[in-house]
């Protein structure tokens, strides 16, 4: 039997082992409470978040202290946004500038926002699903509270201009948030910009396990944004997110956050090859390619095959291959990737992409097994 090759890594990726290995002892050995304090069990698991929130630092070169841990990226952008929620309505701030391209996760803290009195205006990307940095700076105003652009899109893989809005952003008061699910750990320069002032990570998207994440919140001489928590109930991560910490999980973080840092050059040149195969394998089907492929992870591709219905694809493939239709998260849903649509493609032209994902991880599937498989739907 042919075995399936996974293809989905932005979705989910693999647990790299050495990091299964390094949580294991706080399933089976090390049970204690972080936050208990008085015996040594509980001090060593404190003692072990507090290694993996210096590890998750080190990535972004930002304090441990401005590290606090969520369950993913998801929860870390409610936080980022929704936290200003408190936002005084009479002389408070109240625009947020963001884009038509951000994660769900994104987009709908913003419209729960704007439901409740806030102005957002979101920017639409060019055709090739870069936003440009003067359309995004051009739209800051007076009052604007916040800016809010992903690092890397989820579905095209589009690297967004963060150092461009940062540089833009120098002289303003106006918070900087960027969600870097699909880039932590991966594009690490660009992170390391002090300016941003909140970095959203999700563990399960680094060789980590799930149901882990962190938001990066720095301080902007002295004073951290001005964030209240989602959640109550005692006071946990420096007030801002309540609950027994889950050791193990956060080791796991940590642990893929460090590994990441160590071996990014060596993983970009594995996938930077993987890609240069894959498209190469693909080309007698003239594929059509969305995405700038000038500013675009080294590790994932949207494309489509003539007017082949994405579905019908991934049914021709299901055992060959691995591949995904657009988010984990909305593959639910059959409506039209919103981020297709804004870069400006009809419905019909979305629902034919495919998101193709791999890692350092990945192995090579049959491309002419795929190509042959593809040919027999047209």
């Amino acid at each position: 039997m042919t075995s399936v090759f996974y293809l989905d890594c932005s979705a989910t990726s693999p647990l790299e082992p050495k990091v299964l290995d390094a949580m294991l002892p706080y399933l089976n050995e090390d049970l204690g409470n972080s936050g208990s304090r008085t015996h040594e069990f509980g001090v060593r698991a404190n003692r072990a978040v507090e290694r993996a929130r210096k590890q998750v630092a080190e990535v972004v070169a930002s304090a441990p202290a401005e590290v606090i841990f969520t369950s993913g990226a998801t929860e870390s952008d409610n936080l980022a946004i929704l936290g200003f929620r408190h936002i005084p309505r009479d002389g408070g701030r109240q625009h947020i500038v963001s884009t038509a391209i951000e994660h769900k996760a994104v987009l709908e803290p913003l419209e729960i926002l704007r439901n409740s009195g806030f102005e957002v205006t979101l920017i639409p990307p060019r055709p090739n699903g870069r936003v440009e940095a003067a359309d995004v700076l051009g739209a800051v105003r007076e009052d604007t509270l916040l800016v809010s652009v992903m690092h890397a899109n989820n579905e095209t893989g589009v690297i967004q201009p963060i150092s461009e809005i940062s540089s833009g952003l120098a002289d303003s008061s106006v918070y900087f948030h960027t969600d870097a699910a699909q880039s932590f750990g991966k594009d690490v320069e660009t992170l390391r910009d002090l300016r941003i002032d909140l970095i959203s990570i999700s563990g399960h998207k680094i060789f980590g396990p799930k149901g882990v994440g962190a938001l990066i919140v720095r301080r902007r001489n002295g004073k951290r944004p001005p964030l209240t928590p989602l959640m109550y109930g005692g006071g946990q991560e420096r007030g801002l997110r309540p609950g027994t910490m889950p050791v193990h999980l956060v080791v796991g973080l940590g642990t893929a956050a460090q590994i990441a840092l160590r071996d990014h050059e060596k993983r970009v040149g594995r996938c930077r090859k993987f890609r240069e195969d894959l498209i190469a394998g693909l080309e007698s089907l003239n594929p059509q390619i969305h995405g700038d492929p000038e500013h675009t992870l080294p590790h994932v591709i949207n494309v489509s095959f003539d007017d082949i219905d994405s579905e019908a694809v991934m049914l021709a493939l299901k055992d060959e291959v691995a591949i995904s239709n657009g988010s984990a998260c909305t593959s639910a849903s059959y409506s039209p990737s919103h981020v297709l649509k804004a870069m400006g493609l009809s419905d019909l032209e979305a629902e034919t992409a495919t998101r193709w994902s791999w890692c350092h991880m990945s192995q090579q599937p049959n491309w002419q097994r795929i190509t042959e498989a593809i040919n027999r739907l047209k």
